[in-house]
């Protein structure tokens, strides 16, 4: 009886001890083990394809987990692009046709969509290498994918550079959105849940996404309650 009370006793020490890395510590890890480390530090974020055109029409697919909300009233969204240190199509298309589209991944075709993040070369389009439909609508200039839940057509605004590491921020301002009736409530809330959206934690790791809870509005002291 006293052997697995100790033994009860130390698993549960084992399982709540934290570890503390410095910054030298991180700093100090190998290079691949540091990139997965750190982009897993935010957790789940959202996955988007995000569709351009090259100069020559020829349209261009990639994933990216760096999609955010700027504001409602103008309409915008951001997304974080890397350093320009290497050629990055997705930006250069960007600015050269001044539109492009974020597109959700659904978990139907979330190994097609990380296909994108491979290397192709300019000039070859990844809707068709990794098996995607492009989708023109009405007056826009870029394709949507036409198996994303909600899509979402958007004007080149701004840029600015962040100096802690070279990224860029791309501002668009949304002109055009698209997604299924059934994922639309009457209060203007987005039902993520039923059109299979998926997130995705670091480069390589995707989740299924449920609703848990929905709260009203919070005010000071006065106790949160679910809608």
């Amino acid at each position: 009886m006293l052997c697995q009370v100790v033994f009860l006793f130390y698993s549960q020490i084992k399982f709540s001890m934290e570890k503390i890395f410095d910054l030298s510590d991180i700093q100090a890890f190998e290079r691949f083990y540091r990139v997965n480390f750190i982009t897993k530090l935010c957790g789940i974020s959202n996955a988007n394809l995000v569709g351009t055109l090259d100069e020559n029409g020829v349209s261009n697919l990639a994933i990216f987990n760096s999609v955010t909300h700027i504001s409602a009233n103008p309409p915008c969204m951001g997304l974080f692009q890397r350093p320009l240190t290497v050629p990055r199509q997705t930006y250069e298309n960007i600015k050269n046709k001044g539109f492009f589209t974020i597109n959700q991944v659904k978990s139907s075709f979330v190994k097609n969509a990380h296909h994108t993040s491979a290397k192709f070369e300019k000039g070859i389009s990844e809707f068709e290498k990794c098996q995607l439909t492009e989708q023109y609508v009405e007056d826009f200039p870029i394709p949507f994918v036409k198996e994303s839940g909600i899509k979402v057509g958007l004007s080149f605004e701004e840029e600015h550079l962040i100096k802690a590491n070279g990224n860029i921020l791309i501002v668009g301002k949304i002109q055009k959105v698209i997604l299924p009736e059934i994922a639309l409530a009457e209060d203007g809330n987005i039902l993520l849940e039923k059109i299979e959206t998926v997130g995705v934690a670091g480069l390589d790791t995707y989740f299924a996404i449920n609703k848990i809870a929905q709260f009203d509005f919070a005010l000071p002291l006065q106790e949160v309650k679910k809608k």
